[in-house]
């Protein structure tokens, strides 16, 4: 039977993790985003499908790229523009072409090929979770991420992803956070609030 994770590991992926705004000049190597993507490339989507596709976006060129999908979003722009990496989560509307390779148990090609809403759903509810497994396994490494959704799609798909099947989905700072500049925490629903039984 597995052993529940201790205290000190929930406070670090959860009850103290924090999302930063501020970076300490520190950079995330390329070593660093490779064994993350080893060990969030586990984490379940909807048939093994994995519709996640990522961008680690940490060069001074691909930076600049980004602004103009930021501009007008409050200080969004300023969180990337000082992050070490800035990481585009987005979904392969054609993720089930790999469906035999994937999942090879079932054909379920047909299922996606023939309906693009279904097929859409699953990219986009499967690449969230890999966003979202990212951000716990980057704090599980040390890391500090901040999510973000206030950006244009439409520039970063025609700036990044123009002429392929992706589309962006998030995206995500990703460095060593300054926790001297941390806000106070924001609070939380109750269980009452948020949860009930049936």
């Amino acid at each position: 039977m597995r052993k529940s994770l201790s205290k000190e590991v929930f406070n670090q992926l959860f009850t103290d993790a924090r999302s930063h705004h501020h970076w300490k000049d520190k950079p995330v190597s390329d070593e660093d985003l490779k064994s993350l993507y080893e060990i969030i490339k586990y984490g379940p989507t909807s048939g093994n499908l994995q519709p996640a596709r990522i961008v680690f976006v940490r060069s001074d060129e691909g930076k600049r790229k980004l602004y103009p999908a930021l501009e007008g979003m409050g200080s969004n722009l300023g969180q990337v523009q000082s992050a070490p990496v800035t990481a585009i989560i987005a979904q392969d509307k054609l993720f089930w072409q790999e469906a035999p390779k994937l999942f090879p148990r079932m054909d379920v090609k047909d299922m996606f090929e023939n309906d693009a809403a279904f097929a859409e759903s699953i990219a986009y509810r499967s690449s969230s979770l890999t966003g979202a497994y990212l951000i716990i396994a980057a704090r599980g490494m040390g890391l500090d991420v901040c999510p973000m959704s206030g950006f244009q799609n439409d520039i970063i798909d025609e700036t990044f992803f123009k002429g392929t099947s992706w589309k962006a989905n998030f995206i995500c700072t990703i460095g060593y956070g300054d926790d001297s500049r941390l806000y106070p925490r924001d609070p939380r629903l109750t269980f009452d609030e948020a949860c009930r039984f049936e």
